[in-house]
């Protein structure tokens, strides 16, 4: 009797999903992404560094913050900042709040500003999708987010949510592209995850 040739096994969906990212480039993109991203961060902790040691100590300039500046208006600016492509580094208002009387507290305010500055950011981009002119020069400026945007769509809003990348324009290129809303605040969850995780070291340190 012959034998009967064996049907191919369907593969998993996340091996699919994993050659599907292989091919399109994901994981070239998001390495050279940490890549650019990594010599401001060195940077900044350079100067950091240097103005502690050298000029004033750090936890000073944050204590004489958090005595003379209201934290509304801390969290005000910080809300705008996430709000506007990240302008800020969110670490600099994470180190804040650990000075302050309920560290926990205030971090849990950030993060939940974080998340609805990227929501802001979403519909700021929904928006921009309905005027034709403003809409044909971003998709020209940032041609290559939303082009990322479309093919990796929710992965890309999970990477820019939990890592060093910019949130802001992550949320910006899935409002334009009109990714569905409730995915789009499902991935965004992680944002709270990330700063959980700069929380718990940003405190260790300080």
């Amino acid at each position: 009797m012959a034998n009967t040739p064996q049907k191919h096994q369907k593969k998993p969906r996340w091996k699919l999903l994993h050659q599907y990212y292989t091919y399109t480039g994901f994981y070239n993109f998001i390495g050279r992404s940490l890549l650019k991203a990594t010599p401001p961060i060195i940077v900044f902790i350079i100067i950091v560094l240097s103005i502690h040691f050298f000029v004033i100590d750090i936890n000073d300039i944050l204590l004489y913050v958090t005595e003379n500046f209201h934290p509304i208006g801390v969290f005000g600016v910080f809300f705008a900042s996430e709000s506007i492509l990240g302008l800020i580094p969110p670490e600099i208002f994470i180190a804040w709040s650990g000075k302050n009387e309920y560290p926990w507290f205030f971090l849990s305010i950030l993060s939940v500003l974080s998340y609805l500055g990227g929501v802001l950011s979403y519909f700021f981009g929904r928006g921009i999708a309905n005027i034709p002119r403003v809409f044909v020069y971003l998709e020209v400026k940032m041609a290559k987010h939303i082009k990322n945007m479309r093919k990796w769509g929710g992965l890309l809003i999970i990477a820019g949510a939990l890592l060093p990348l910019p949130f802001a324009i992550s949320s910006i290129a899935a409002g334009i592209i009109k990714f569905p809303f409730g995915s789009f605040l499902l991935f965004g969850l992680l944002r709270f995850l990330r700063f959980v995780i700069y929380g718990l070291l940003i405190f260790g340190v300080l």
